[in-house]
């Protein structure tokens, strides 16, 4: 089944690099108009640039737009941007997070733990209100949340980071039970992904972590994509409030398959 998004605009929060790049790129080849957000105008101008040159032109347009994921008034800001430009939004895809801390939850200070939240947790929140008044409420639309497999288990490391995606799945459906039937909420819970934020958890020790994945190799920000291309679109119609799992199989094993 081919998934195609042609008239849908979508606006994806840390959409420069990584899993959001990919999403971004996914959406656009599947003829969705694509409003990148980020912090720094260099890394939009150059994914536009990535997008535009793998699509070579047969895709969606793309347009990006700076926005720090934890402001509220440049979350609005960016919404107001993306219908000006396009007409109207779509899909939200809350992707932006941030990790400013790794450790045991006794050690960090209250000054991280506050960006983590701002940012993993208020931030969406902000980005969907930002999203429901400047276009949903009144046309309807398919909201995004990626969450993580940390939300759904116990790691050394990046507890508080995991806290904050497990508020992120409670999230996805407290809003989906509220915005409903005029917008859909669902989240991505992916594993362990080989994106440059992840980096310091995958980089070390790549080849033993996949040696015991059940799919036998960590995941790309293509695999997140493509889940999202699904749940963003109509195939997804009938699915709102829950969040998929996309992780090579490493719930199913004992210690989450990473440590």
């Amino acid at each position: 089944m081919e998934i195609r998004l042609e008239g849908k605009t979508a606006l994806v929060t840390g959409g420069s690099r990584g899993i959001g790049l990919a999403i971004a790129r996914a959406f656009g080849d599947a003829g969705a108009s694509v409003m990148l957000s980020s912090r720094r105008a260099e890394g939009l101008a150059e994914a536009k640039s990535s997008i535009d040159a793998t699509l070579g032109g047969g895709g969606g347009p793309v347009a990006w737009h700076v926005a720090n994921a934890g402001d509220p008034d440049q979350a609005r800001a960016c919404v107001a941007a993306t219908v000006e430009r396009f007409g109207g939004l779509d899909i939200l895809v809350n992707n932006a997070a941030t990790n400013p801390y790794y450790g045991p939850m006794m050690g960090i200070d209250t000054g991280r733990a506050d960006k983590t939240v701002r940012v993993n947790q208020t931030g969406y929140l902000e980005w969907v209100q930002a999203a429901w008044h400047g276009a949903m409420e009144a046309s309807g639309g398919v909201v995004l949340n990626l969450a993580s497999i940390g939300g759904l288990s116990v790691e050394p490391g990046i507890g508080w980071y995991n806290v904050t995606k497990a508020a992120v799945i409670h999230l996805t459906s407290q809003l989906a039970g509220e915005l409903g039937p005029a917008v859909r909420v669902n989240a991505i819970a992916p594993g362990l992904v080989k994106t440059q934020l992840a980096r310091a958890l995958w980089e070390p020790a790549e080849a033993a972590i996949s040696r015991r994945l059940p799919l036998g190799r960590l995941g790309e920000p293509d695999d997140i994509a493509q889940a999202a291309l699904f749940l963003c679109s109509d195939a997804a119609s009938w699915i709102t409030g829950q969040t998929l799992v996309v992780d090579g199989g490493a719930l199913s094993m004992p210690s989450g398959g990473i440590s």
